[in-house]
């Protein structure tokens, strides 16, 4: 009996170790597969840093398209910015279609990449065109492309501080500082060509340029070459660059003229020269002063004829009041305060005599941040923003906006 038992026992060892033999090595067994951490958790991965709350398109929009959502576009629009910037962070790091990061921050909002930018400097890629994928739009029943969102959008990145591609960065950076102007840079002429593109392909009210820092100085002034022609695109530009040697010099002109204004003021009307001059080749200083008036305006381009009007390019500018580069265009245009102002006192409509500029400004203010913070591009997708908003005439987008209305 006890034989028997032993050898019992025996098989049925046996017979369990076979069993789980053969269920190790069945195909239906999920393998134990070793993943790099760089692929499942690097931080610009869309999963990781991406926005939580934003869903992709669906049926619903057809109804009631999220694109109407001003947070909803803001959101989606620094998302492509990203993308920017991952695309050339591929490229550097040599990711392939398997595993690059970019795609990701633009295919759940049912867009593709349809060009990539590149600067024919040192190659590297600075932005790209993103399409509405009807395709991809299509798979999840959304027949037909939400009310508010773009046909495209061009997406331009800023500075990134890798060896690849920090010299060229740098460059535009400095010529923005010194000049206030991108249109010596290589990029302007093949960021201008390709809005153009899609302006006329798809219609200007269908497009719409974004940018950061340095992108977003790119996209301003894209933008307003096109509203030149009467081609008015949507623009959305986070943390514009406002610093500027020729913003100071001018600041300082601004400053010169004044004091001669005031200078003038004291001096007799015109009717009443200092000096009565009977002959005629010979100049009073009430002359002088009046020619002097009428020369400043013409140097800073206020007295020419509007060649379009402003007010149908209203660029979308989003600026942290603690990020010195942009802060500026915080600043309030003291002119046009109090000209709006006595429009209050008296009930009469604001008209723009001085042809001011405007932008629609949201501003974030979160006291004191360490620069990073107020400067990044991520905080533009941040839950639970608030953001001061308005149409606004600061100083700084009345000089960034002026020459819209001088023939150059």
């Amino acid at each position: 009996m006890a034989a028997n038992r032993v050898a019992m026992e025996e098989d049925i060892t046996e017979s369990v170790t076979l069993m789980v033999d053969s269920v190790s090595s069945s195909p239906m067994t999920p393998k134990t597969v070793t993943v790099k951490e760089d692929e499942t958790h690097h931080p610009y991965a869309f999963h990781v840093s991406g926005p939580r709350n934003v869903a992709s398109p669906n049926w619903r929009d057809l109804i009631n398209s999220s694109w109407k959502d001003p947070n909803y576009k803001r959101t989606v629009m620094a998302c492509f910015i990203q993308a920017a910037y991952l695309l050339e962070l591929d490229r550097q790091e040599n990711r392939n279609e398997q595993n690059a990061l970019a795609p990701k921050w633009w295919i759940p909002f049912k867009y593709k990449l349809s060009q990539t930018l590149i600067d024919e400097r040192d190659g590297s890629i600075f932005g790209a065109v993103l399409e509405w994928d009807r395709a991809a739009a299509m798979a999840d029943l959304v027949v037909i492309r939400p009310s508010g969102a773009p046909k495209a959008v061009l997406a331009l990145r800023g500075t990134i501080l890798k060896s690849l591609t920090m010299r060229r960065d740098i460059e535009d950076d400095l010529r923005f500082l010194a000049w206030e102007s991108l249109k010596g840079s290589v990029r302007f002429n093949v960021a201008l060509e390709a809005l153009q593109s899609v302006a006329t392909r798809y219609g200007s009210s269908n497009v719409c340029v974004v940018g950061h820092s340095l992108g977003a100085g790119f996209a301003l002034q894209v933008g307003k070459s096109l509203a030149k022609e009467g081609l008015f695109v949507d623009a959305h530009l986070f943390n514009p660059p406002s610093i500027s040697v020729a913003m100071s010099l001018r600041n300082i002109s601004e400053k010169a003229g004044v004091a001669w204004k005031r200078l003038m003021s004291m001096l007799p009307p015109k009717h009443e020269p200092l000096i009565q001059n009977s002959n005629e080749g010979q100049v009073s200083p009430s002359n002088v002063s009046s020619g002097f008036r009428n020369w400043v305006p013409s140097f800073y381009g206020s007295n020419q004829k509007p060649t379009v009007d402003l007010r149908k390019w209203v660029p979308h500018l989003y600026v942290n009041d603690s990020d010195y580069i942009c802060c500026h265009y915080t600043d309030q245009d003291g002119v046009a305060e109090k000209r709006e102002m006595n429009n209050k006192e008296n009930n009469s409509p604001v008209v723009n005599t001085n042809f001011q500029a405007a932008a629609k400004l949201f501003v974030m203010s979160k006291g004191k941040q360490k620069f990073h913070e107020a400067h990044g591009l991520e905080q533009w997708w941040s839950d639970n923003l608030e953001l001061q908003s308005a149409i606004h005439s600061s100083r700084l987008i009345s000089q960034q906006l002026k020459s819209l209305y001088s023939i150059k």
